[in-house]
């Protein structure tokens, strides 16, 4: 049965839905001889798919779930891009096979990160238009006011538009930092952090707490574990309604 190529990719697991898309855009992926792109349809039973010359095997085996509480000062990539021996979330996971994270954290920031290769799953929580619940726990400086809370919950302008609504909980107030529980449902880079260095009480900390109906709960940093199929059956609920 033909699928359309960046489908047949994810679901085997060699990357999510959108980081497929861009290889096919780059022109790395050929079928039977033809440079493949976006739209393009194939069978895995029949044709042979190449990812920069080699061939591609699109059989499914063992789907693989982790959660990871990445810690502090590691990147989310699977690899240094940049070459400067910077550790990544895939050096803390000693399990052999092509994972890749979903729902990325900036370096200076903790809390869970979801390793997995399936494709499918992976671009339907992190993809903007499904809207998924993110959960996080931010350590700002200073007392933050009501109005900035609110102005933040309703949205503000962040690269030339206004974030989406977000829920904010204050967990605890000091003359020196607040604690709020922060709920995402879309996900601009460093959001969190430039939001409120924008209101004037830059972050201190920042841990990621959920991710959809998967919980950090008492994971330590730099600890993983695999999901219990009760976690997996939840994420795939949340991703088919």
């Amino acid at each position: 049965m033909n699928e359309r190529l960046q489908k047949l990719m994810a679901q085997a697991g060699l990357a999510s839905r959108r980081e497929c898309e861009t290889w096919i855009a780059a022109g790395r992926v050929k079928v039977n001889g033809r440079t493949a792109k976006l739209g393009d349809k194939a069978n895995p039973l029949t044709d042979e798919i190449l990812l920069d010359g080699k061939p591609l095997d699109l059989s499914r085996d063992r789907i693989v779930y982790i959660a990871l509480h990445k810690p502090k000062g590691v990147i989310s990539s699977t690899e240094d891009e940049m070459r400067q021996g910077r550790t990544t979330v895939r050096d803390l996971v000693d399990v052999p096979g092509h994972l890749y994270p979903v729902g990325r954290l900036d370096k200076p920031s903790e809390g869970l990160i979801l390793l997995t290769n399936d494709g499918d799953l992976a671009h339907k929580l992190t993809h903007p238009r499904y809207e998924h619940e993110k959960t996080y726990e931010a350590l700002v400086a200073g007392d933050i006011s009501n109005a900035a809370l609110e102005e933040w919950r309703w949205g503000v302008m962040l690269d030339e538009d206004v974030t989406a609504p977000a829920e904010i909980t204050v967990l605890e107030r000091h003359g020196d930092y607040t604690r709020l529980e922060i709920v995402l449902r879309e996900g601009r880079k460093r959001q969190i952090r430039r939001i409120a260095a924008d209101l004037g009480h830059p972050v201190l900390r920042l841990v990621r707490l959920k991710i959809g109906t998967l919980e950090l709960g008492n994971l330590e940093p730099g600890k993983w574990r695999f999901l219990r199929p009760r976690e997996v059956a939840a994420l795939r609920r949340l991703i088919n309604r």
